[in-house]
C-alpha cells in the first residue's frame, strides 16, 4: 500500500465522503494498484479516521466498480477486465445514442452555446496536464446533452453509469494523442445536434464511444 496516502479533507462533505474520495482518486491515480487488499484498519490507521467510515466508502466504492469483495479474502481494488469494459460501454452506447436523439428534438439555443462553451473548457483542459480536470470537462460536455432531453429516468441511470465508466474514461484520458480526435468527436456531435440530425448525431455518438472502447482495450492487453 503506498505510503503517500492521505485525508484530502473537506469541511462540507461527511468523513465517509471525504474517505471515498480519497480512496478514489488512489485508485484512479494507480497508487492503490489493481487487487489491492483495502484493509479496514490498516486504511483506518493511516488516514485517522474509525473503521466505519473506511466500509461505508469501500462500499462506495464497489458501487462505482473500483472495488470488489471476495469471498474469504475481504475488499479489494478491481481489476479493469476487457469484458467489464465491454458491458458498461456497451449500456453507455444504446443509452447515449437514445440521449442524443431526444436532444436533437429538445435541446434549446442556450443549451446549445453551454455546448460549445463545455467544448471550449475541454479543449483548455487537455493543456492543462491535469487528467481530473480533462475528464470533469469531459463529463460537462455529456451532461449538457443528457439534460435537455428533459428525460429524468435516463439522466438517472446515465448518471448511475457515469460512475462506472469513470475509471475508463480517465485510462483513455491519460493517452494525449487521443485529444484531437476527442475534440474533433465533440465538434461533429454537436454540429449535428445544432442542425437537429438525428441519424449525423447517433452516427457521432457511436463513433465517439466506439474509439473509446478500442482504446481502453488495448491499454487493458498492454497491462495483462
Amino acid at each position: 500500500m503506498t505510503d503517500d496516502l492521505t485525508l484530502n479533507m473537506n469541511a462540507y462533505l461527511p468523513l465517509r465522503d471525504v474517505v471515498f474520495n480519497t480512496l478514489r482518486e488512489a485508485i484512479l491515480k494507480g497508487e492503490l494498484k489493481p487487487g489491492e487488499r483495502l484493509m479496514e484498519l490498516q486504511l483506518a490507521a493511516k488516514l485517522g479516521v474509525s473503521r466505519t467510515p473506511i466500509r461505508e466508502a469501500i462500499r462506495m466504492l464497489e458501487q462505482e466498480g473500483l472495488a470488489v469483495t471476495v469471498p474469504r479474502k475481504g475488499a479489494e481494488v478491481a481489476r479493469m477486465t476487457e469484458k467489464d469494459m465491454e458491458d458498461v460501454l456497451q449500456v453507455r452506447e444504446a443509452l447515449d445514442e437514445l440521449a442524443v436523439n431526444i436532444a436533437c428534438e429538445k435541446i434549446t439555443e442556450e443549451q446549445l452555446d453551454n455546448l460549445r462553451q463545455a467544448m471550449k473548457e475541454f479543449e483548455a483542459s487537455t493543456k492543462s496536464g491535469d487528467v481530473k480536470r480533462i475528464a470533469q470537462a469531459d463529463v460537462l460536455f455529456h451532461d449538457i446533452i443528457y439534460q435537455s432531453t428533459g428525460n429524468s429516468k435516463l439522466v438517472s441511470m446515465l448518471n448511475n453509469l457515469r460512475e462506472q465508466i469513470y475509471r475508463y474514461r480517465v485510462e483513455y484520458l491519460k493517452d494525449a494523442d487521443s485529444y484531437p480526435n476527442l475534440m474533433k468527436e465533440h465538434e461533429e456531435i454537436e454540429h449535428a445536434l445544432a442542425k437537429r440530425d438525428k441519424k449525423k448525431a447517433t452516427k457521432a455518438m457511436q463513433i465517439h464511444v466506439d474509439n473509446q472502447a478500442e482504446a481502453v482495450k488495448k491499454m487493458i492487453r498492454e497491462q495483462e
